[in-house]
């Protein structure tokens, strides 16, 4: 899933006070849904998230740095929004472009896929909530998945893919047979109660 929504400001932000409710209404759905454990993105606003839907939840949280987004506002030092969201916007366009900080969409992608590789070796027949963000999701999607597949589940899936990603949206992907499947993306039913 993605974070709840954050605050608007530079670098590594908090959780915005309508992202704790958010994060507070995914809790409540994840309590009828059966999975293992949390394993969350370092970024306070994945953190916080987690930890929100582990106290409501009861399930052990644990931190992974290969979830952490592609780049981040905020690590470039001196850059502005615009400077970075015209950086964002060319490695979504040009998968192999790394940016002077942080990581293409490519590689973002492979580091998440590496670590849901890794949980699905390690526990196998275990389900696991992962808290990311939007571009991870989509990056991962982008490197997993062929392009009819995605337009099957959104038609304009590449193009718009920054978009796509709604906050505390859940993506679900079942791992069988060495290859992965989407079953649902970006869903945010359980925030319309």
């Amino acid at each position: 899933m993605r974070h709840a929504k954050k605050e608007i400001g530079i670098g590594d932000v908090l959780v915005s006070s309508e992202g704790l409710k958010q994060a507070n209404m995914t809790a409540e759905h994840f309590k009828k849904v059966p999975f293992s454990r949390i394993v969350y993105s370092p970024l306070k606003r994945s953190m916080i998230t987690a930890e929100i839907i582990s106290k409501t939840t009861r399930k052990a949280l644990t931190e992974d740095i290969r979830l952490r987004e592609r780049v981040n506002w905020g690590d470039l030092s001196g850059q502005t929004f615009e400077e970075f969201v015209e950086m964002w916007n060319r490695c979504t366009r040009e998968r192999e472009f790394s940016p002077p900080v942080g990581d293409s969409a490519r590689k973002a992608g492979e580091r998440m896929t590496s670590c849901l590789l890794e949980l699905a070796d390690r526990h196998p027949h275990e389900s696991f909530l992962i808290v990311t963000h939007g571009g991870l999701i989509t990056d991962f999607l982008a490197n997993e998945f062929n392009h009819e597949e995605l337009a099957r589940k959104y038609p304009n899936f590449i193009e718009e893919q920054s978009y796509l990603v709604p906050e505390c949206s859940i993506t679900k992907v079942r791992y069988c047979e060495e290859k992965f499947e989407l079953i649902d993306f970006a869903n945010v039913t359980h925030l319309n109660h």
